[in-house]
């Protein structure tokens, strides 16, 4: 008689307590197609993380094998962080990197999916950690312990058969911050900018990296093939042609890369005859397809960057120079990590960041420094050693005015150096200072009188605190008919929105005969009648010679100069030429903070003439010069951008000696004035309400309101009711 078998219970999922099958088993979930997680409970009570991996057979791991030999010599770039590595493995292998893995592997199509995915985790992932950065629910992970262990969402600590200090462990720890592209040509770049939350490994925890494409071996002897047959081209190649320098050298790259990748990837294709036939007969079934261009699109178009790069671009620093978020890029010594200053949002993590850009090859750093200065018309040699140059907007972006400080080796003890500062692509307005909380609507309000009635107000402070932001921001409120005329090497700098306004330049390399001098642009600009002179960079001795004619002449004056404090601008104003009595002309000066990265107005002195005006006094040889302060930041307060406006004081209207001053300049009462003031403020205060925030939106809304006062209140009204 046959025995009877009890009826064997229905399957369950493994982490059902009914599970008879996987009584352990806490949790378990597929975190990508072929890998999954398993959290098991052991017997002490702990959890156990475990993360299988589609299985690879005899046949895969040798094809597995001849991959990682071949990548051995390439420059494989891995995500920095979690996210990039659960978009990378999402988005797979690359075109160029799965031909490769086609050519050397002999296997079914699921084969070579196991294979591809092993080889994206070791080569391009973060090796045996991708599978934990493909899983959500894991929220951290402890390497205190003699194996790493990780702590999900419901179950911790559990601990992993990896070792506590695995490979590429901070990468899976760090956390990205920011992910966009930085146009170079008709290239996307990718940038990242990451913390790693490792400590002890680097002085830097915050960092930027350049995503530039991966190099295949063989791919940098392409490109320098590719770049010498480029220089061999004749003059009339080039000349002769209506296209431009990039157009030319894009197109000659694509041809020759073309003939170099066809070659040699018919060499390598007939070695794989075999593969071949069966891929073929497998997908067509037809006969072998002939040999012709076997090789992928991105891995031409990868190539040409990098020839564009060299040739058309800066070299390692194209991609920061080019990068809207950037503001100061620096390569300090030989084989150093380049290292960028953000600005706006980004600055928030970190006032100065390292990159993964090197220059380690002195001869290639003193050629970028050397093309960057003869960019600007000056040739560095032996005997002129370093320059200080600008870049011509339309040579880099659009509207960005770009000035490098550049030195050869004989002066630069590690080797050349580079520093770019690099102004906003986007003019600010006082509505974006007020919205960051960087002054207050009085402020503006007294800024914007200076500005219209020709007063002379000097924004003062060291490098980077934002002068030349403040300085420009304001330029809307000079009036539209009036002729604003910019001098020196500044000008650049200068936002002239003003279809009346000039700019003029001290450069040698702008006549070919004779040297432009400081005196030569006064002259000039007493021709052209101006009404406000923009002095932007007022700190060599000629500039402020040239400052102090200007204040003889009654002209209107706007700029910039280095000091940090009211003393220190007195002191180096009298030392380079400037007599104490003239200071006295001197309406407002504003100085511009920088702590903890944000950026804001600390103060605003007034000078004046009447010593018991004065709330303090600066003796100096030739006569004493007397200041209060109109506007300050309360020390108490903190930094800037908490959008709280009693961070300021403000002495009031009934204490602001400037008013005196305008109202005879005017030939007004101070009453009147101060009823301009108040009705300034209420302006500025609606510009902010409503967001008025675009510089040329600014600067056409005030003109109306020059025009025709009552008809522009009337329409703003309008726009209000709506």
């Amino acid at each position: 008689m046959a025995q009877q078998v009890d009826a064997v219970p229905a399957p369950e999922p493994p982490d059902s307590p009914d599970a008879w099958y996987a009584p352990d088993v806490r949790s378990q979930y597929e975190v990508h197609p072929g890998v999954v997680v398993t959290v098991s409970e052991t017997r002490d009570g702990n959890f156990a993380y475990d993360a299988r991996c589609p299985v690879l057979g005899a046949s895969d791991d040798r094809a597995l094998d001849s991959v990682r030999e071949y990548f051995a010599d390439a420059q494989l770039s891995r995500p920095r962080t979690r996210e990039g590595t659960r978009e990378r493995v999402a988005d797979g292998l690359a075109e160029k990197h799965r031909q490769v893995v086609a050519r050397l592997t002999d296997c079914s199509r699921a084969a070579r999916r196991r294979v591809e995915f092993h080889a994206l985790c070791e080569l391009r992932g973060l090796d045996e950690l991708t599978p934990l950065a493909l899983d959500d629910d894991v929220e951290v992970a402890d390497a205190k312990r003699d194996s790493l262990a990780v702590h999900t969402s419901e179950y911790a600590p559990a601990e992993t058969d990896l070792p506590a200090d695995p490979p590429h462990l901070d990468r899976f720890l760090s956390e990205r911050f920011a992910r966009y592209t930085v146009p170079f040509r008709d290239f996307q770049i990718p940038v990242v900018v990451y913390r790693e939350h490792v400590l002890g490994r680097d002085a830097f925890d915050t960092k930027y990296a350049v995503r530039e494409p991966d190099r295949l071996p063989g791919d940098d002897e392409l490109v320098a093939e590719c770049k010498e047959r480029i220089w061999e081209a004749s003059v009339s190649d080039v000349l002769g042609d209506d296209r431009d320098r990039t157009q030319f050298v894009a197109e000659r790259a694509r041809t020759l890369l073309s003939r170099r990748l066809t070659v040699r990837n018919t060499r390598a294709w007939l070695d794989a005859t075999r593969h071949r036939v069966r891929a073929a007969l497998a997908e067509y079934d037809l006969a072998v397809p002939p040999v012709g261009r076997r090789f992928s699109d991105d891995r031409l178009d990868d190539l040409t960057y990098y020839v564009l790069r060299d040739f058309v671009g800066d070299g390692e620093l194209t991609v920061p120079i080019r990068d809207p978020h950037l503001e100061d890029v620096e390569a300090n010594r030989l084989g150093e990590r380049v290292k960028v200053v953000p600005r706006g949002g980004l600055r928030a993590h970190g006032d100065r960041l390292p990159t993964n850009l090197v220059l380690d090859d002195e001869q290639r750093f003193v050629n970028l420094v050397t093309q960057l200065a003869a960019r600007d018309g000056v040739e560095l040699n032996a005997s002129n050693p370093s320059a200080k140059v600008n870049l011509e907007p339309a040579e880099v972006t659009d509207d960005v005015t770009i000035r490098c400080a550049v030195a050869l080796p004989a002066i630069s003890e590690d080797g050349p150096h580079v520093s770019i500062r690099k102004q906003a692509a986007d003019a600010l307005t006082p509505v974006d200072l007020l919205e960051r909380d960087s002054l207050t609507p009085e402020v503006v309000a007294l800024l914007w009188m200076g500005y219209e009635h020709h007063g002379v107000v000097l924004y003062s402070g060291p490098t980077g605190v934002g002068k030349t932001t403040l300085m420009n921001a304001h330029m809307p409120f000079v009036p539209f008919d009036d002729r604003p005329i910019s001098i020196d090497e500044g000008s650049r700098e200068v936002r002239l929105p003003h279809e009346t306004g000039v700019s003029l330049t001290t450069r040698d390399h702008e006549r070919e005969f004779k040297r432009v001098s400081m005196a030569d642009l006064m002259t000039e600009t007493n021709y052209l009648n101006p009404d406000v002179e923009v002095i932007a960079e007022i700190n060599t001795r000629e500039s402020f010679e040239s400052f102090a004619q200007v204040l003889n002449t009654g002209h209107g004056v706007v700029g910039t100069t280095h000091a940090e404090d009211v003393e220190t601008l007195v002191n180096r104003a009298v030392e380079q030429g400037v007599p104490a009595y003239l200071l006295r002309e001197v309406d407002l000066v504003v100085f511009p903070r920088h702590v903890d990265g944000d950026r804001y107005v600390g103060e605003v002195v007034e000078f004046v003439d009447d010593p018991d005006d004065a709330t303090e006094t600066i003796q100096k040889d030739g006569g004493a010069v007397h200041f209060r302060r109109v506007a300050e930041r309360d020390a108490d307060a903190g930094g800037a951008g908490d959008g709280d406006d009693s961070n300021y004081s403000f002495r009031g209207v009934e204490d602001v000696r400037f008013f005196d001053h305008l109202a005879a300049r005017t030939d007004r009462s101070v009453d009147a004035v101060r009823e301009e003031f108040e009705r300034k403020r209420r302006y500025v205060e609606y510009l902010h309400r409503e967001n008025v925030s675009d510089f040329e939106e600014l600067f056409g809304l005030l003109s109306d309101l020059r025009t025709d006062e009552t008809a522009t209140v009337e329409r703003l009204q309008r726009r209000v009711d709506e």
